[in-house]
């Protein structure tokens, strides 16, 4: 079983930036592809990006491509979301998440979440 811990949450303001850390325990890291979701107030919970077990492919959601950045590290089992010219429509709480291939087009594992608040 793996936990997923997301951190790194907090207040920006618009144009700021803010990383957010997600640490995995309990599972064989660099076998699962990693992801980050959102859920905003009054709207449904959307994909971020997701990263591959290598790092080779990463998918962005349109409106984050150029602003925000998805990295990992299989060694300290982390993954990483660098977010600059952060919006007020990033506000949201933005979960970790977790899956094998055998688990694809579903995710297995995910985080309590961790609060971003983007002030105007």
């Amino acid at each position: 079983q793996v936990q997923l811990v997301e951190s790194g949450g907090g207040l920006a303001q618009a144009g700021g930036s803010l990383r957010l850390s997600c640490a995995a325990s309990g599972g064989t890291f660099s076998s699962y592809e990693m992801g980050w979701f959102r859920h905003a107030p009054g709207k449904e919970q959307e994909f971020v990006v997701s990263i591959s077990t290598s790092a080779g492919s990463i998918y962005y959601l349109d409106s984050v491509k150029g602003r925000f950045t998805i990295s990992r590290d299989n060694a300290k089992n982390t993954v990483y979301l660098q977010m600059n010219s952060l919006k007020p429509d990033d506000t949201a709480v933005y979960y970790c998440a977790a899956r094998t291939l055998a688990m694809t087009p579903n995710w297995g594992y995910w985080g309590k979440g961790t609060l971003v608040t983007v002030s105007s």
